[in-house]
């Protein structure tokens, strides 16, 4: 837990003061004081007099801490100067709180030995090591410091391309092909590798296929004034 290793460290209590204390008196205003017990460390405030129910203390205490005694016992009384001091009220507090965020300021409930609310404390308590401490014990801690920022690969896909890459929309009517473009009215793409009006895309990648059959030896019979123009009869078949 993150209040592991408290033993020895130091505890700040301040009472502030209490609020709608059980009235022990009948006829004057009573005159209230504050009992902190930690252990065996047992510390009083000053009395408040004429405090009555909403006396004020503002006192601290600093407690040394005990492994395992994770709350403090409060008492209030009310001082007598001729009989015993009257019981008002007690209560617990616990340390689960300031004791993993360094800080605490609360009203704790008061009761009576029968159990009926007797009115409230407020106490304000300080651990400087709670940083610490929770760093080295809290469970939910990162173990290697804050986590890094997801890994970016230079293999993911690129982000996507703007609208002025693309062609402008279709309007409706074509005009001639540029012979730039494989799209009509489009200035956005390259030029054609193969020349423009071309009947075939791309060039047959060789020279035009010979004749079946060689050409024949020339005969002078035919030469001149022969029905079969160039003086070559035609190829048998």
């Amino acid at each position: 837990m993150a209040n592991h290793g408290i033993h020895g460290k130091l505890l700040e209590v301040t009472v502030v003061g209490c609020k709608k204390l059980k009235d022990t008196e009948w006829i004057s205003r009573q005159d209230p004081y504050v009992c902190v017990e930690y252990g065996s460390n047992k510390n009083s405030t000053r009395v408040c007099t004429d405090g009555d129910k909403n006396p004020t203390f503002q006192e601290k205490f600093v407690y040394s801490l005990i492994e395992g005694l994770r709350e403090l016992n409060i008492i209030v009384w009310n001082r007598n100067t001729v009989q015993h001091d009257d019981f008002i009220g007690s209560g617990r507090v616990q340390l689960a709180k300031v004791l993993s965020s360094g800080y605490d300021d609360s009203s704790w409930p008061l009761q009576t030995k029968s159990g009926r609310r007797a009115g409230e404390v407020r106490l304000i308590m300080h651990y400087s090591d709670a940083n610490n401490t929770a760093n080295s014990y809290a469970p939910s801690a990162p173990l290697y410091g804050p986590v890094a920022a997801p890994y970016s690969s230079m293999y993911s896909a690129p982000p996507p391309a703007s609208l002025a890459q693309y062609p402008p929309a279709f309007t409706g009517a074509y005009s001639a092909p540029s012979p730039y473009s494989c799209a009509p009215n489009s200035s956005t793409y390259l030029p054609s590798p193969y020349p423009p009006n071309a009947a075939v895309y791309p060039p047959p990648p060789y020279p035009p296929q010979a004749a079946t059959y060689p050409p024949q030896p020339y005969d002078s019979n035919y030469a001149h004034g022969s029905a079969y123009p160039g003086g070559y009869p035609p190829p048998p078949y």
